[in-house]
């Protein structure tokens, strides 16, 4: 390498940073126009050693003159003056990460979920309502739902083995298992402990029951008397203000007598409503009827408000139930009855029939709304209408059977 190449490497590599290649010196800095040069800026959040505040005070000295140790040369964060921004992030003075408001006057901070200090919980779903249900009337579902409830419960001090059979009786099902029914109320337990002293199993009586009229005459009749407490009673109850008292009672009746010379048979045919049913068979009482009827799909006999809205006396009346309509009809005609069905379309009244036809009458009566099945009506001997004014269409089906039999029985009497 010749002597003119070495010396333009040796100088290349003793070259520093801001030293000319011909004068070994640094170069001068621009100057910024205020004693300083380009460059020359104060440490983050700080200044130098040695400057001063612009109260003329020196770093790192409080005003009374005394040494600040632990902020000399670092970064002061509570002594610097206040800069806009300078905010913790995620959060505002008077509250926590994730507070909605901070403070504003008296008002206090909100936290994330919504909740302070003076305020109710909030709940993340809406809390269960619970309100006390009042039955306005107690049908056979809510029945069989109370009863199944009560036969899985295990508390055997509320709810005794006893007390779940008793109170499978308020069902349909546990009637026909058991073979048993209730009678509830004053004159219903009065009439079964009168009339039908052989069925009666037990009386429960409510805590406090006052009828001591009642409960003597029980007690002649040697019928054995159980105190319920008022929760009991009202779960054995079919109303919502029970009379303090229940009859438990074996399943019995009488069936009719069809050999008679002369006779007035009612067939129900799929009558719903347990009061409609008590009531034709408080009207067959009262006008001498012989029996009834009662074809598939209408209430049981049995039911706690049918027992109730005959007051106890549909046992005096002898009746079959669950019985083929259509083969009964044939039977009841094969024994000299004139079947007689209701029909709006009817062109005679009850006393425009021959009255060699009416000394054995069985009258047809039919469901509430639906009204009796028209296969029964073309199988019936006659029909009949009720005189009534044209301004109404139909009458109760209890109402209607209550003015045939007042007709029938009148006929009954002018024969013989």
């Amino acid at each position: 390498m010749s002597e003119e190449n070495k010396r333009t490497v040796r100088s290349t590599l003793t070259r520093k940073f801001g030293v000319s290649e011909k004068k070994d010196e640094r170069r001068p800095r621009r100057d910024d126009g205020e004693g300083k040069k380009f460059g020359d800026r104060p440490v983050f959040g700080g200044r130098r050693d040695g400057e001063r505040f612009r109260d003329g005070r020196p770093r790192g000295l409080r005003e009374d003159g005394s040494r600040n140790e632990d902020s000399e040369g670092r970064f002061d964060r509570e002594r610097r003056p206040r800069r806009f921004g300078d905010r913790p992030f995620g959060r505002r003075e008077g509250g926590r990460f994730g507070d909605r408001f901070g403070k504003r006057g008296d008002r206090p901070f909100r936290a994330f979920d919504g909740a302070s200090e003076n305020s109710a919980p909030v709940y993340r779903q809406r809390p269960e309502q619970k309100s006390e249900r009042v039955d306005e009337n107690i049908d056979e579902a809510a029945l069989e739902a109370r009863a199944a409830m009560v036969e899985k419960s295990e508390d055997s001090v509320a709810n005794p083995p006893w007390f779940k059979k008793l109170l499978a009786v308020t069902t349909e099902k546990g009637r026909d298992r058991e073979g048993r029914f209730l009678g509830e109320g004053v004159h219903v337990v009065d009439e079964l402990i009168t009339k039908h002293r052989e069925i009666v199993i037990a009386v429960y009586i409510v805590e406090g029951f006052e009828n001591e009229a009642l409960i003597e005459k029980i007690n002649e009749a040697d019928v054995t008397i159980h105190v319920l407490t008022e929760d009991q009673m009202k779960q054995l109850s079919s109303t919502v203000t029970t009379q303090g008292i229940i009859a438990h009672c074996r399943i019995a009746n009488t069936k009719p007598v069809y050999e008679s010379s002369r006779s007035v048979i009612t067939l129900v045919d799929a009558v719903q409503d347990p009061g409609n049913l008590g009531t034709l068979f408080r009207t067959s009482l009262g006008f001498g009827s012989n029996g009834m009827v009662l074809g598939r799909g209408t209430v049981s006999p049995f039911n706690p408000k049918v027992v109730r809205g005959s007051s106890g006396t549909f046992l005096r009346v002898p009746f079959e139930f669950d019985i083929d309509m259509v083969d009964h009809i044939n039977f009841l005609r094969s024994k000299g009855y004139t079947i007689i069905a209701t029909d709006l379309h009817a062109k005679q009244t009850l006393r425009d029939i021959p009255k060699h036809k009416l000394r054995k009458m069985a009258f047809l009566v039919g469901n509430e709304g639906a009204g009796t099945n028209p296969y029964f009506i073309e199988l019936a001997d006659e029909t009949v209408k009720i005189p009534m004014s044209s301004e109404l269409e139909s009458l109760n089906v209890s109402v209607a059977h209550g003015i045939l039999s007042y007709e029938a029985a009148q006929i009954q009497e002018e024969l013989k």
